[in-house]
């Protein structure tokens, strides 16, 4: 069994900001528990790195804020698998075969990976098959989080999108990916209540057993 490395403290900080969307300083500090000093070094490297930036903000009387937040860059950073290669070659595809064909071929393409996904996950509980997706979603960069709400009811966020780049050019794509879920999953009733592509910082499922 792989033994997982500790990440450094500036990959803690640009993964709680992937997590969050932006944070102050103090709120760094406390959430990684570390002294206010020592993030803001870390903060400057980052800024110097161009992997962060910040906006001022006013909180009642007191005096402005940083908020940082991920750059573009500091967003790359993250696993992206289908990076713009695979853009260019779906622009190639539909300048080719026209649109309505390349959507056919990207839904059979969600097809093979939702039964992939059903033959990995295997036949346990919904709790435990939506833990196995969740494995399986993180090792494809998507870095995926499990939120039970109740025994039949869960949140699955993902926090970096592994296939940002299409998604950003062809918004189409993350529909297939519902489907993709529904088919996974397909005693469950799966409805998108965050989404990237309308500038929110995460992707969120909520994922419901028919059962009830």
């Amino acid at each position: 069994m792989a033994i997982a490395q500790p990440t450094s403290t500036k990959e803690d900080i640009l993964q709680y900001l992937l997590k969050k969307d932006r944070s102050t300083a103090q709120e760094l500090a406390t959430s990684l528990n570390i002294s206010p000093q020592a993030i803001r070094r870390h903060l400057k490297d980052l800024e110097v790195e161009e992997l962060i930036g910040y906006e001022s903000v006013t909180v009642g009387m007191g005096r402005p804020q940083h908020m940082y937040m991920l750059s573009e860059k500091g967003r790359d950073r993250f696993p992206n698998s289908y990076d713009r290669f695979a853009v260019s070659f779906l622009e190639t595809l539909i300048k080719t075969l026209g649109y309505e064909q390349a959507s056919t071929l990207l839904s059979q393409h969600w097809e093979r990976k939702a039964q992939d996904y059903r033959d990995r996950l295997g036949n346990g509980s919904l709790s435990e098959r939506l833990n196995n997706l969740v494995e399986l979603r993180r090792q494809e960069g998507y870095m995926a989080e499990l939120f039970p709400i109740d025994a039949s009811k869960f949140m699955l966020t993902e926090h970096n999108c592994a296939i940002a780049h299409i998604a950003n050019s062809f918004p189409g794509v993350c529909g297939h990916e519902l489907e993709m879920f529904a088919a996974t999953l397909s005693d469950c009733e799966i409805e998108r209540t965050h989404w990237a592509i309308d500038g929110e910082h995460r992707c969120g499922y909520l994922i419901q057993s028919r059962a009830n």
